[in-house]
């Protein structure tokens, strides 16, 4: 059983807190991913459970026993690290041996066939004989979880291992590393900065900031449940809108955007004065100025006008400055489809539906009210 228990940790280096209070399960068999700005403490947080670094207070635990101060050749876990840590004299075949040489209970002959299983598994199969020094970086970050696969262990711990990948091999990995996980049903905990990494890839999702743990969730429980703006605006790209201003009479007033309340954000915002107000850029609906009714404007409708337009060929995100904002204070992003030509200067009319809006405290940044998960839908076939 691989199940990792982190038990109020906490990590100083001199006065400098590297990882303060965390408490964290990762079940049996799961795949979590840590992610969070460089020096939020993540890769600290995974060299304690590796037995690299000693927590100063707090316990660690790996399928029940204590891990403190066990060294890290007794933890059964593997590791891989951002650099692939190859031996540049060894070929493949004596790299990925190496992680076996020391474990006691195997023959030379048995040795020789765990290591042909494993290059198979990740198709390196007829690279065994090659040195790193001929193989590119994807083959080499191949030969790096061969090593750490073929002995077995009860947890991986990977440290930015797709971060010296470029974008389309990153991409291609990232679904081979989910597939390879979910083949080896091994507890995995995987640290990267890069938010679509940790999305697409973990079964839930441990976010850091500052040494402090802001939310664990799934991810889509992230994305529409952040439990504060530093959440909300880390998960997700592009990244959430947020608008700062106050509470009215009536809802939200940036100085330049009122936007009033429904019932259920009345309801949910109580007593707070301060506000920030928070969309996806995905959830405004755009379109032409021209195309507003004759009655004028609705009461979640607002005239933009478009500053810049970004074109990703199945999308393109649109920033949008209000028609009285020239300092752009509630300048905002929006997603529209890739065949909706989008023109600079262009005045458009964009919608925001109260059920689409987040709200946060303006003081402490927590969530007040945020979109429902339970609206999300079962594919139907």
């Amino acid at each position: 059983m691989g199940r990792i228990q982190l038990d109020h940790l906490t990590k100083r280096f001199g006065e400098t807190v590297a990882v303060e209070d965390v408490t964290l399960d990762v079940e049996d068999s799961e795949f979590l991913v840590l992610v969070g700005p460089s020096g939020c403490g993540k890769s600290t947080t995974l060299r304690m459970v590796a037995g690299l670094e000693t927590p100063t207070s707090g316990d660690l635990y790996i399928a029940g026993d204590h891990m403190n101060y066990r060294v890290p050749q007794n933890r059964d876990i593997a590791m891989v690290f951002q650099d692939y840590a190859l031996y540049p004299h060894m070929t493949v075949r004596e790299n990925i041996r190496f992680g076996l040489e020391e474990e006691a209970g195997y023959t030379d002959s048995e040795r020789d066939e765990r290591v042909a299983d494993v290059a198979e598994t990740l198709g390196i199969d007829d690279l065994l004989d090659r040195k790193p020094g001929e193989l590119s970086g994807g083959q080499q970050q191949r030969v790096a979880l061969g090593r750490a696969i073929v002995r077995d262990p009860e947890v991986f711990l990977m440290d930015e291992p797709l971060a010296n990948l470029d974008a389309k091999l990153r991409t291609q990995m990232r679904t081979e590393l989910q597939r390879l996980q979910a083949d080896l049903d091994v507890t995995t905990v995987y640290v990267t900065h890069n938010q679509t990494e940790a999305m697409t890839m973990g079964d839930r999702i441990a976010v850091l900031d500052g040494g402090r743990l802001q939310q664990v969730g799934e991810p889509l429980e992230l994305y529409h449940e952040p439990a504060n703006q530093f959440v909300a605006g880390f998960i997700g790209e592009p990244m959430m809108n947020f608008l700062h201003g106050r509470r009215s009479e009536t809802g939200f007033d940036s100085g330049h955007i009122e936007y009033p309340f429904d019932e259920r954000l009345e309801r949910t915002v109580g007593d707070a004065d301060e506000l920030v107000f928070g969309v996806r850029p995905e959830a405004i609906d755009v379109r032409r100025a021209d195309e507003t009714s004759a009655e004028g404007l609705g009461p979640y409708e607002f005239r933009m006008t478009v500053t810049v337009t970004e074109t990703h060929g199945d999308q393109n995100v649109v920033s949008l400055t209000h028609a009285d904002d020239a300092a752009d204070h509630d300048a905002v992003r929006a997603v529209t489809d890739g065949m909706q030509i989008v023109a600079v200067g262009e005045s458009v009319v964009i919608t925001i539906d109260p059920e689409t809006v987040h709200l946060f405290d303006g003081e402490t940044g927590d969530a007040l009210c945020n979109r429902r998960l339970e609206t999300t839908q079962e594919l139907t076939i």
